[in-house]
């Protein structure tokens, strides 16, 4: 059985670059679960499925082939053989994410390949229910959040980079209906776990949040071990 590390937190706190960076610091295998239903709701939005039609949702199901694959460091999301790591970072797909998420069979179709990632490497798994529902026993929990205006900030820059059209204020829509789509929704609602640390990023700097993250993890790590020595 790995080490298991769930990091948790609403859309654009920055988990999944956050995640990656303290993964290679500490030398665990990074899962990004998001990417994992980004992409099956690529999948659907290329199908033109009825995002709102959840028998229609499920019944495309098998037809998805969903891997990551890491090649130089970089994480590569592998749908159905076509590299789609850019694609599912479009707000078109993110929305579509929120919804497709939230159907208790595309987390189902998803949850045993991320158990079985869990299971045979030490390794930093990021999600909205990472440490609620995937990984309930987790070596360390990290609820990673940050300000709306923050976080759409962050997001804004990044597409601007991307040659993306979207404004500001779309960006920052986009962050607040995801954030009540995902806190709201009947199956695995993002919360924070009772037993999380909170980390809010919102005053710090990229390299600030990651040293804080691993920081945290280490303490909690050698905080275990020497409860599990005492016994």
């Amino acid at each position: 059985m790995g080490i298991n590390i769930a990091l948790d937190g609403p859309s654009g706190a920055g988990k999944s670059t956050i995640a990656k960076a303290a993964a290679a610091k500490l030398n665990y295998v990074y899962v990004d679960t998001g990417a994992m239903y980004r992409s099956i709701a690529c999948y659907m939005v290329d199908q033109g499925a009825d995002l709102d039609d959840k028998e229609e949702i499920v019944s495309k199901l098998p037809g998805i082939s969903v891997s990551l694959e890491y090649s130089n460091g970089v994480q590569h999301v592998i749908l159905n053989g076509e590299d789609v790591s850019e694609r599912i970072r479009t707000p078109e797909i993110s929305m579509a994410a929120s919804k497709t998420s939230a159907i208790p069979e595309v987390r189902d179709f998803l949850f045993g390949l991320q158990q079985d990632m869990a299971k045979n490497n030490d390794i930093i798994m990021d999600g909205r229910d990472i440490g609620t529902v995937v990984l309930p026993n987790a070596d360390v929990k990290i609820f990673l959040t940050a300000s709306a205006e923050e976080r759409a900030k962050r997001r804004f820059k990044e597409l601007q980079e991307k040659g993306d059209p979207s404004t500001f204020e779309e960006v920052l829509r986009d962050i607040e209906q995801r954030d009540y789509n995902d806190t709201h929704r009947e199956t695995a609602p993002l919360k924070k776990a009772d037993d999380a640390v909170e980390v809010d990023t919102s005053e710090l700097t990229l390299e600030q949040s990651i040293d804080e993250i691993c920081r945290v993890i280490r303490e909690r790590l050698s905080s275990k071990e020497d409860k599990s020595e005492k016994k």
